[in-house]
Formats: C-alpha cells, sequence, structure tokens
C-alpha cells in the first residue's frame, strides 16, 4: 500500500479567491504536513465544509468521487479530538469514520495517519477478512479514530472489544454505496450505540432514499453542501465507445494497456477479472487483479503493485469503482459495460481524478451497443463512437505513445513469488518432488499465483479470506460483509 494519498489539487484550478487551510480553522502543524505533500489549498468541497465542520456542526457533504472528501471529514476530526478536554482510554475510540470496503477504509487511515501523528492522535483500521486480533490488541492499547466497515466493527462490539459510548464524532463515508451494498441496517445499529450529543457528518456523492433515511434520523439540523455532483460533467475526462468484434477485444485491450499510464479495465465478473489479468500477463502486459474473492493480503499486493508502477494493468470488478485512488491513472476501459449508469459514472471516476485529465472507454460488441448507448444517455455524457480493430488509428489516439510489451521472465522479476520452505517430513524422507515447488507463472495475482501467494489448500498465517469466518457473529446472524 502507498504511505499515503493525499492529493494535492492541479495546477490547472482557479488559485483565485481560494481561502488557505489556515483561513479555514486547519491547525499550523496539518497546515505543514499538507503542504509538506505539497497540498497547500484546499478543494472545493473542503472549502465548503470546513467551517461548518470546524464549528462542530453535522454536515451533509455531497461531492463526487475524487472530489476530496476525505480532507473535508479528516481535518476537523483530528482538529476537534486534539481540542477536546477528553482523554484517550483503551477499548473506546473517540471518533468513528466508516467505510463500506476494505480498500476505503486502508485509504481512509493512509490518508488520515501522517495527520494524527502530528497531532499525537493515534489511528487504525479495522475490517474483515484478516485476524481481529492484531485489532483488539490495538483497541487494549487505546484509539482516537477508528477507521472501519461496519460488518467487522459489529462483530468487535458485540464481543466486548470496544464501546462506541466515548465516540464524539461520527463520519459516514460513500454513504450512497454503503446503501449500495445492504449496509444500512449495520450502520444503524452502530450510530444507535453513539452519543446523541456527539457531532455526525455524512459525505455522499448521491442522496438517495435510504442514506436520507439516515440523514433524517441521525443528523441534527445539518448544513447541507453539494460540490460537483456525481451527474454533473468532468471537464477533464474524455469519452469513447469503441465498436469491437468479439475475437478483437483481447488485442485491443493489449493494445491500449501497453500504452504509457496506468489503466484500470473493469469487468463485470470475478472470473473474468481473473482471466483477463492472465492473458494481459500471457501477452506482455503486466497486471494485476481486483475483486470479492481475492483474500486481503493479496488485495493489499496487488494494489501495492499497481500504484507503485509494477503492475501497469489492474483488472477489475465493481469493488474497485468507489474509493480506491490511485495517482495517474490515464485511462478506464470497461471491458464489460457496466450494467447501470452510476456504475459507469463511480468505475470512470478512477481517472480525471482532482483536476488531472483521463480517457474513459468502452468497448461494446454489436450486441451490446443499444445498451451502452442508452448507458451514456442516462449517464449524461456524449462520447465519441467508433468503429475499432486492431492497429487502427483511434487506438493510438485514444492511449498516444510507445507500445511497451514485456518477457515473461520480466513480468516473473516484477511480482516475484516468495517459496516457504519446506518442513522436514516424518521419517526425514523428502518430497516426492524432489524439493520445493516451482514458483507459479505470473498470473492475475501480484502474488503470481493463488490469491494471496499460497499453496493449494492453505494461506499465509494470521491472514483469512475473503469471506467473513463461519464462527463470526454477523456471519452466523447473515449480516453484509464488505465486499
Amino acid at each position: 500500500m502507498p504511505s499515503s494519498t493525499l492529493s494535492a489539487p492541479s495546477a490547472s484550478d482557479d488559485v483565485q479567491a481560494v481561502p488557505t487551510f489556515a483561513e479555514l480553522g486547519v491547525p499550523q502543524s496539518l497546515c505543514d504536513v499538507l503542504e509538506r505533500h505539497r497540498i497547500e489549498r484546499p478543494f472545493p468541497i473542503q472549502v465548503a465544509t470546513l467551517r461548518d465542520s470546524m464549528a462542530g456542526r453535522d454536515v451533509l457533504g455531497r461531492g463526487r468521487t475524487g472530489s476530496g472528501k476525505t480532507l473535508a471529514f479528516a481535518l476537523p476530526v483530528l482538529t476537534r479530538l486534539a481540542n477536546a478536554s477528553s482523554e484517550r482510554r483503551p477499548k473506546a475510540p473517540r471518533a468513528m469514520i466508516l467505510a463500506p470496503t476494505r480498500e476505503l477504509a486502508l485509504q481512509i487511515e493512509a490518508t488520515v495517519s501522517p495527520l494524527a501523528k502530528a497531532l499525537g492522535l493515534r489511528t487504525m483500521s479495522i475490517f474483515g477478512g484478516v485476524s481481529q486480533n492484531p485489532q483488539v490488541a490495538s483497541l487494549r492499547q487505546g484509539v482516537d479514530v477508528v477507521i472501519a466497515c461496519p460488518g467487522r466493527l459489529e462483530d468487535l462490539l458485540q464481543q466486548r472489544a470496544l464501546t462506541l459510548d466515548a465516540v464524539e464524532i461520527t463520519v459516514l463515508d460513500e454513504a450512497d454505496h454503503m446503501a449500495d451494498l445492504g449496509f444500512l441496517p449495520p450502520v444503524t445499529r452502530l450510530l444507535e450505540k453513539t452519543p446523541k450529543s456527539g457531532q455526525r457528518m455524512l459525505f455522499s456523492a448521491t442522496l438517495d432514499r435510504g442514506v436520507k433515511v439516515l440523514v433524517d434520523r441521525f443528523l441534527s439540523s445539518p448544513v447541507t453542501h453539494s460540490v460537483d455532483s456525481e451527474q454533473s460533467p468532468v471537464s477533464t475526462m474524455v469519452h469513447h465507445v469503441l465498436h469491437v468484434r468479439s475475437d478483437d477485444r483481447l488485442p485491443i485491450l493489449v493494445d491500449l494497456a501497453s500504452a504509457p499510464g496506468k489503466v484500470v479495465i473493469f469487468t463485470r465478473m470475478k472470473h473474468r477479472a481473473k482471466q483477463l489479468a492472465k492473458k494481459l500477463n500471457d501477452a506482455g502486459v503486466p497486471a494485476v487483479e481486483m475483486h470479492g474473492n481475492l483474500s486481503q493480503p493479496a488485495r493489499v499486493k496487488n494494489l501495492a503493485a499497481f500504484s507503485e508502477g509494477r503492475a501497469v494493468a489492474m483488472v477489475a470488478t465493481d469493488i474497485a469503482a468507489r474509493g480506491i485512488h490511485v495517482d495517474d491513472v490515464t485511462l478506464v476501459i470497461h471491458a464489460d459495460p457496466p450494467l447501470e449508469h452510476k456504475a459507469y459514472l463511480h468505475r470512470s471516476g478512477r481517472t480525471a481524478r482532482a483536476g488531472n485529465e483521463g480517457t474513459v472507454v468502452t468497448l461494446a460488441a454489436d450486441s451490446e451497443r443499444k445498451e451502452v448507448a442508452a448507458l451514456a444517455r442516462a449517464a449524461g455524457i456524449m462520447p465519441t463512437t467508433t468503429q475499432a480493430r486492431p492497429g487502427d488509428p483511434i487506438l493510438s489516439v485514444i492511449a498516444p505513445g510507445e507500445r511497451v510489451l514485456r518477457t515473461q521472465a520480466e513480468i516473473a522479476a516484477l511480482f516475484p513469488v516468495t517459496v516457504p520452505t519446506q518442513s522436514p517430513r516424518p521419517g526425514g524422507g523428502a518430497r516426492r518432488s524432489g524439493g520445493r515447488k516451482p514458483a507459479a507463472k505470473p498470473g492475475a495475482s501480484a502474488a503470481g499465483g493463488r490469491p494471496g501467494g499460497g499453496a493449494r489448500g492453505g494461506r499465509p498465517q494470521g491472514a483469512g479470506s475473503s469471506r467473513p469466518s463461519s464462527g463470526s457473529s454477523s456471519a452466523r446472524r447473515g449480516a453484509p460483509r464488505p465486499r
């Protein structure tokens, strides 16, 4: 994982009449951290909300993915905790930030952590798919801010690993996505455990019916700020639709993905993401996959490989369409068109973030043309539509630059596989194969083989699968879990 996800506004933004972070009430110690990350002036959503949130008012912030919502709530949460008279206690966090997916929780923590350290505050993330023991241990030591997915947090609450009665500030990030994933019941139960007198902030791209229920019930006279709604056009994003033959789909993907820059490729199905990532690697494009069947260690490895540039392509299902922020994604490709326009907008939001430029391409077979045209109308975009074959000039227009394909040896070096030392067999006999199991061929995951890099039938010690343990209370109860 990258050490931080703090992102600076684009140099193309209008700087006139934009207040500084200090003028908005941000302490100098936090301003210094922001300056070290080259963040010198706030985004519009931050300008709109910071004065009210710093004053302790309940805030409803509406803005598209990539509009800067994380700092909009992180700065007031940390500032108010640092100025509060309360003290850190074991098992009693003073602020709770809820996120719909573990990837988003990790990225929020990556943003919040360097800021918290400047104020002497402790943060931690809580999510499923990994052992809960380190999380329980951290709670015992005492933390100021927990960034959590609802399922695992509710599990730990029921186990009395923590209490929420000391929570002074609650934040719901990507609230509409939580509603889409069915998390509103556990979110409601968690909010009911927090003091009614606490400050509450809710940030969302849209205000759907489920989100409005939370606002009406838990926010007290909230101040509403809307900046860059999900439906408003992104001036720095260019849209293309390529009508392609089925047997041309892979060569076109290889061509576009081998151009300079990072590309996120979306598929509808998990198995399709795995297969396509392997095919790209086989064709010479270093690629990783991201979907719900991966263990948490595999997700972290794959996201790190993509963030660091060892992988130039990430093939993902809609799990990556919200919250994951990787710098310098220049191209998003819908290898499989999404089912509805909201998914199109969320997927496309992986590029052209924070004022940067980006291109979005949708591949459409003959049978998908009407579906894609209706999708574009619903999304409010007017794409350039072209009939495309491998080698056509339009591909260089969409993704300019020299195409680079790697050898299998080069890709294997980018994704090294750690082979565990074999324990002696009873009686001192060797494995029948005569030694270690050979390294797997680089394929779908950055670990180079099965999710998490483990051997068949096993998994890394202390790491869980992406499915909840059958022994967890929420799993028995059927509560939704992060994908």
